[in-house]
């Protein structure tokens, strides 16, 4: 897409994982550039950064057998590794999966379904918007490696 990519958890994380206050003024000065990517995450921001889109790619991959051993396996490296986040921040110890509900492992899992519901809302409001749905990584290789219409939709 040649926009630069900006990781929105880098906005909104502070030192210890606290919300920084200056986060939304931050995805009002990305969202005003001539172009940038980021994720669609945190609803105090959907809403900028849906007036403000002209695509929003839906990666919509098999839960169990892609998007979960993903999410482990970057968690467990990054933990492993002690490798430093947005603001300072490390993975927290993995014992945390039981007992924080907001650990990466356990929000991927309890919010897997809530974009099909999320992405067609958005479509309906906003007909000018363009969604590409894409269901395998397959479909996310041929789409990033072809032209933008052989995406499927």
């Amino acid at each position: 897409m040649d926009a630069p990519h900006t990781e929105i958890d880098a906005l909104y994380h502070g030192p210890g994982w606290v919300p920084r206050d200056e986060f939304l003024d931050d995805v009002r000065r990305l969202v005003a550039a001539e172009s940038w990517t980021t994720e669609w995450q945190y609803a105090t921001a959907r809403t900028l950064l849906t007036e403000a889109a002209d695509l929003v790619v839906w990666l919509d991959l098999p839960f169990a057998s892609v998007t979960l051993p993903r999410v482990v396996r970057r968690t467990v490296s990054r933990r492993l590794k002690r490798e430093v986040l947005w603001n300072g921040n490390v993975e927290p110890p993995f014992h945390t999966i039981f007992t924080d509900r907001e650990h990466i492992v356990r929000w991927a899992y309890f919010t897997r379904n809530k974009y099909q519901a999320r992405i067609p809302a958005i479509e309906a409001t906003h007909p000018d918007l363009t969604v590409v749905r894409l269901k395998s990584p397959r479909q996310v290789e041929s789409w990033l490696t072809g032209p933008l219409t052989n995406a499927a939709r």
